[in-house]
């Protein structure tokens, strides 16, 4: 329930950098762990960068030129290790800040029915992410106070879920804080279709998994 602050890496200490990108936008997220604590750094020394792409044979290609060149100098100056990407709550934080964009989700979303209308100034935001693998699954979420001021939070699931209900773990989430911060009014934006028409009454929940989550969000929402 508390934001992470950023801390000075120790000497020595490994860190981990997340890295995510879309056709819009580029985030990174730099983080060490400590007690199996995650905790963003804002400098660094020898670093581990966790992805899925090929990056340390495409920069190490003795025939590159051009931007990739200038990219290869630039990294060779860091101790930088790359390594596999798990499935992890801080990639989360770097998926966000390139999927969250706002026309993404302008046609999707859940809005709290308050007793009486709203000023457009009471209306807090929550957008929500899930995803899961074959590692394990993982959600994320962000809260918009009236101020524009920001909230993020990852989450790490310790059981199996589909995509779907990942997706419900994050908006739960979010509505879980969103209440303990006294929120009253309350848009939620996501990008499944199928949990936005769940919760409006648009789509039946087939199965008693996604008629819980349906039942558990309608009731946080009173």
């Amino acid at each position: 329930m508390e934001l992470p602050t950023l801390n000075a890496p120790y000497a020595g200490e490994p860190l981990t950098l997340y890295l995510s990108a879309s056709d819009i936008a580029i985030g990174a997220v730099l983080l060490t762990d400590r007690k199996n604590i995650q905790t963003p750094i804002y400098y660094g020394h020898p670093i581990n960068v966790l992805t899925g792409y090929k990056l340390k044979n495409v920069l190490s290609k003795l025939e590159l030129f051009g931007r990739l060149a200038k990219w290869a100098i630039e990294l060779g100056e860091h101790a930088i290790e790359y390594k596999p990407r798990p499935a992890n709550k801080g990639q989360v934080l770097a998926d966000f800040t390139t999927e969250v964009p706002q026309h993404k989700y302008k046609e999707c979303f859940i809005e709290q029915q308050p007793q009486a209308t709203p000023e457009q100034g009471q209306i807090w935001s929550l957008f929500t992410d899930g995803a899961s693998s074959s590692e394990g699954s993982v959600a994320g979420l962000r809260l918009v106070n009236p101020e524009g001021h920001e909230f993020t939070y990852a989450i790490k699931l310790d059981f199996k879920s589909a995509n779907n209900e990942a997706e419900y773990e994050a908006f739960l989430a979010g509505l879980r804080i969103a209440k303990k911060l006294g929120v009253k009014h309350l848009e939620a934006r996501m990008d499944s279709m199928l949990i936005v028409g769940q919760i409006n009454g648009t789509y039946e929940a087939m199965n008693h998994v996604m008629a819980s989550y349906v039942s558990q969000a309608k009731d946080l929402m009173l």
